[in-house]
């Protein structure tokens, strides 16, 4: 099975050994996304929409870098600080995933890179 990198200058650029996301065959597999600005790769330190908004605006850059797009998401993992900041999270992530949103999980954890406080990665199908 053919294996490709994708790299988007629209989203942040990687911030350890690993891509931005692996095509697999008819997978799209995307690291995980925080809130990171793509021009000067400072995080964001905003309220939890705004941090979710950018992580989705750099995770949608990378989708559509790897020939994907929020329909052909089926599986994503919402990592948080805090899950009290779930309602707020899903909020905003809701509205990227109108009608069949892809299967999710959303897990806490005690730290996410940088200090972010919300993480988001997907797997895309690309076949027919």
């Amino acid at each position: 099975m053919p294996r490709t990198v994708v790299q988007s200058e629209q989203a942040p650029r990687a911030i350890g050994p690993y891509s931005q996301a692996i095509r697999a065959g008819d997978f799209l597999y995307t690291s995980g996304q925080i809130p990171l600005d793509a021009s000067t790769g400072a995080l964001l330190e905003g309220t939890i929409e705004e941090e979710t908004r950018l992580v989705l605006a750099n995770l949608g850059a990378v989708l559509e870098a790897g020939g994907a797009g929020w329909s052909q998401v089926v599986k994503t993992t919402i990592f948080l600080t805090n899950l009290a900041d779930f309602a707020a999270v899903n909020g905003v992530y809701g509205a990227y995933f109108p009608e069949s949103p892809p299967a999710r999980s959303t897990v806490q954890v005690a730290a996410l890179p940088r200090g972010a406080r919300v993480e988001i990665e997907a797997v895309a199908y690309l076949g027919p």
